[in-house]
């Protein structure tokens, strides 16, 4: 286990006016987001990650809300998990994720990726961008990808103009973020884009999905992409440590509401065929705190990743989101390595927002 391991968590951000809902409008989903990232940085946590889907009732459009975020909040980093690279403008995401990090502070961590599968057929070619002659989705969501880096990184764009004519200078897109450059994640799905990530100098994100399945289980086939990503981190020649994150479903019973809600939930692996592959998406931890508490500890990816992202289901609102973290930063996550950011070892997290 890496030390000064830390742990956030990812939401979704669905809404529906469904019984039970607490998030019935859209609006509902944003603001308690970003009450629930307050109360996530009172309990000590490192990070509020909000997950990016187009054409669904999910977050779609990051920025806004995580401009919103950082506004509340003074230390928990701020991310995305993940911006579906296809959609976007690579230029006018540099310009929106530069003013989002000056406004934080520096404490953005964007997760970018070719995307999950999403119900729209096609989805990115209504916002305007089709893949190339011979590209596929992954390539044309690489390509962008590229060209954010640069455009962040301050590379020059057009001709300065005089007169109505180009002159002899280029200007970069503005505002920048001199540090973001250093804290983009990719979000991998496999062991061939895990080694990609590392090859190219990007942390990596994996999730409670798996695009491949070997037959292993899914923890050791995600601890088999994390070395896959170091060892092309290393040989490429990077310097520094890279990061990496893994999410879980972590769902402590501890009241009838909480084993009404989650008794059912499957816990173990499970797999099927997801955009014609065969996939493995990994197990929900359910139960007592003790009991997922060593249950994670025998985790191989959670283990060799640094960064731990807790799935909570919004829907359900802020009061119990927090309540559920709470009990995982007091029963479960020391077990695990991590103590409450800012505060000594050994500081009741449990404590911090009563």
């Amino acid at each position: 286990m890496m030390p000064g391991k830390r742990i956030g968590f990812l939401t979704f951000g669905h809404w529906q006016a469904a019984p039970g809902s607490l998030t019935p409008t859209a609006r509902d989903a944003l603001l308690q987001t970003v009450e629930l990232a307050v109360a996530a940085e009172a309990l000590g946590l490192d990070g509020a990650y909000v997950r990016v889907h187009h054409f669904a009732r999910q977050f779609s459009a990051p920025f806004p809300l995580l401009a919103a975020m950082a506004a509340r909040t003074q230390r928990i980093e701020l991310g995305t998990g993940v911006i579906d690279m296809r959609y976007e403008h690579p230029l006018y995401m540099a310009e929106e994720a530069a003013s989002t990090d000056l406004l934080s502070g520096g404490r953005l961590q964007l997760g970018l990726s070719r995307g999950s599968p999403e119900p729209a057929y096609r989805g990115a070619e209504a916002f305007g961008y089709t893949p190339g002659e011979h590209e596929t989705d992954g390539d044309l969501a690489r390509r962008k990808t590229q060209q954010f880096r640069a455009a962040i990184a301050g590379a020059p764009v057009v001709p300065a103009a005089a007169g109505g004519r180009p002159s002899s200078g280029m200007l970069a897109i503005q505002p920048q973020s001199p540090s973001l450059a250093q804290r983009l994640w990719w979000g991998s799905g496999t062991r061939q884009t895990a080694a990609w990530a590392g090859e190219q100098g990007l942390n990596l994100m994996s999730s409670t999905l798996l695009s491949e399945d070997t037959g292993r289980p899914f923890d050791e086939l995600q601890a088999e992409q994390i070395q896959v990503f170091r060892d092309a981190w290393r040989a490429a020649g990077w310097p520094g440590e890279p990061r990496v994150s893994v999410s879980r479903s972590v769902l402590p019973v501890v009241t009838d509401l909480d084993r009404q809600l989650f008794g059912g939930s499957p816990a173990h692996d499970q797999v099927g065929v997801l955009e014609g592959v065969r996939a493995r998406f990994g197990r929900s931890y359910v139960g007592a705190p003790d009991v997922i508490a060593e249950a994670l500890r025998h985790d191989a990816a959670v283990q060799a990743a640094d960064t731990l992202l807790l799935t909570v289901p919004n829907q359900l609102g802020v009061t119990y989101n927090t309540r559920l973290l709470g009990t995982i930063a007091q029963h479960i996550a020391p077990a695990l390595g991590w103590h409450p950011a800012g505060q000594p070892p050994g500081t009741d997290a449990g404590n911090a927002v009563r």
